[in-house]
């Protein structure tokens, strides 16, 4: 049966991505019943630290040269990790704006797996070519301001823009995005908008 991996980057309980993202979980559900759901919540994984003999690793992957042992060990863990990343058939992901950027936790799991020979490869004319494809994605975001086209605060969003070059950058190429801005505005305005995103997130999720 198909698996959708939910990655979840918000620790906050009252978080409005988590919130609009578990009505996507719920609606999902309800229409694929046999579909399997793994959640992963990036404050709850063990993330190992990604230096030392894991770059060293890294590097002698992308320059054909034999790892050591210590490398391989550490290496080992960066394939598990993304072998579990990689088992899914379509993916959601929870993300808020940290400092008009993402949290520091899926910066550090996005480090993690992407690697030459797992995530991407590299062509011989210095081209990169990403492995994870054919594989649906709904990125629901969510920030305290409003950082759309015509907004004028458009430069200081390197949350959005970010997360879907990753995604593209690895392989992705169906990306749908649910944006839940403008949360520690107007609080009637704030929820108009929520609603209108668990709308969206209802009508995607039966088809997704």
């Amino acid at each position: 049966m198909p698996k959708l991996i939910y990655v979840k980057a918000s620790p906050r309980s009252r978080s409005h991505s988590s919130r609009v993202a578990k009505q996507f979980i719920d609606s999902y559900r309800a229409a694929h019943s046999q579909d399997t759901i793994e959640e992963l919540d990036l404050w709850h994984m063990d993330l190992p630290p990604f230096d030392g003999d894991t770059i060293d690793a890294k590097y002698a992957i992308m320059h054909q040269k034999s790892q050591t042992q210590g490398q391989k060990e550490s290496w080992n863990i960066v394939t598990t990790m993304f072998k579990q990343f990689s088992s899914a058939d379509k993916y959601l992901f929870s993300v808020p704006m940290w400092n008009f950027g993402i949290p520091y936790r899926l910066k550090h799991y996005i480090d993690i797996l992407t690697q030459p020979g797992l995530a991407f490869n590299v062509t011989p004319e210095g081209s990169y070519v990403g492995l994870v494809t054919g594989k649906p994605a709904v990125l629901v975001y969510s920030s305290g301001g409003s950082y759309r086209p015509g907004s004028g605060a458009e430069s200081y969003d390197q949350q959005k823009n970010y997360l879907k070059l990753w995604l593209q950058f690895i392989g992705f190429k169906d990306i749908k995005e649910i944006v839940v801005d403008g949360t520690l505005g107007d609080p009637a305005k704030a929820k108009q908008i929520e609603d209108a995103c668990i709308k969206e997130v209802n009508e995607i999720a039966k088809k997704f």
